[in-house]
């Protein structure tokens, strides 16, 4: 997986990279002290996870977040030692992942990428499979056509799908499509979750909500109305 660590501060990007290298040492980490350079990198390679400084000089991480969002999907982690409902706001419409604050804890870190353990592939054909996933989740894209597409069998790649992830490619695909159906839910409030379910490729509004909630607890709508909830200034 290609790793973007975006600030200002050079040592704060070595930080990061040392930090993370020991826990996933398959990912390739790209670093960049400026929006434009970072920028630069995600046009030439598909980013899955950013770790974006919220106050740089020029662009500042929420604008830049908003930039690579409009590329392509990946998922962001904001750095930052300040916590305000505003960048939370702004962090929720753009559809950020994670906060971490500064100064960066390895345990803490270590704790937010739980979740992206799944991403680490040894093999470059599984990192191939993780891309056409990742690129074409909202498209029909059974285990056959993506064996194809890296050259392999699909028994073959069925069985190393499993043995490096610990997860058969179905299930790994459908919780992927639920990862990016959270973020539509977030990011446009206006769509309906037969429309939610048909952008990230489920067959059907009853399979992926009764998906949904097998996973999460709770009903699309119910989730997009807790989020929404959250977010409201509480009077003081």
């Amino acid at each position: 997986m290609y790793i973007l660590l975006v600030d200002d501060e050079p040592l704060e990007l070595e930080q990061l990279e040392y930090l993370m290298k020991p826990h996933f040492p398959y990912w390739t980490f790209f670093k960049a002290t400026d929006a434009i350079t970072a920028i630069t990198i995600a046009k030439s390679y598909k980013i899955s996870l950013a770790f974006l400084d919220i106050q740089m000089p020029g662009k500042d991480g929420l604008s830049l977040g908003m930039e690579l969002k409009a590329m392509y999907d990946l998922d962001i982690i904001m750095v930052t030692a300040f916590q305000s409902f505003e960048y939370a706001q702004r962090s929720i419409r753009i559809g950020v992942n994670d906060y971490i604050t500064k100064p960066v804890i390895e345990k803490e870190l270590v704790q937010i990428l739980q979740k992206y353990h799944k991403w680490n592939a040894k093999s470059d054909a599984i990192q191939q499979a993780l891309h056409i996933i990742h690129e074409k989740y909202a498209e029909k894209i059974p285990l056959a056509t993506v064996a194809a597409k890296i050259h392999l069998s699909p028994t073959y790649l069925s069985r190393k799908f499993l043995e490096e992830m610990n997860i058969g490619f179905a299930d790994y695909l459908n919780s992927y499509r639920l990862e990016m159906a959270k973020r539509m839910l977030i990011n446009e409030p206006e769509a309906s979750i037969s429309a939610v379910a048909d952008h990230t490729g489920f067959n059907s509004q009853h399979y992926f909500s009764s998906l949904f909630r097998k996973n999460f607890g709770l009903t699309p709508s119910a989730y997009r109305l807790q989020i929404v909830d959250s977010t409201e200034v509480k009077p003081v």
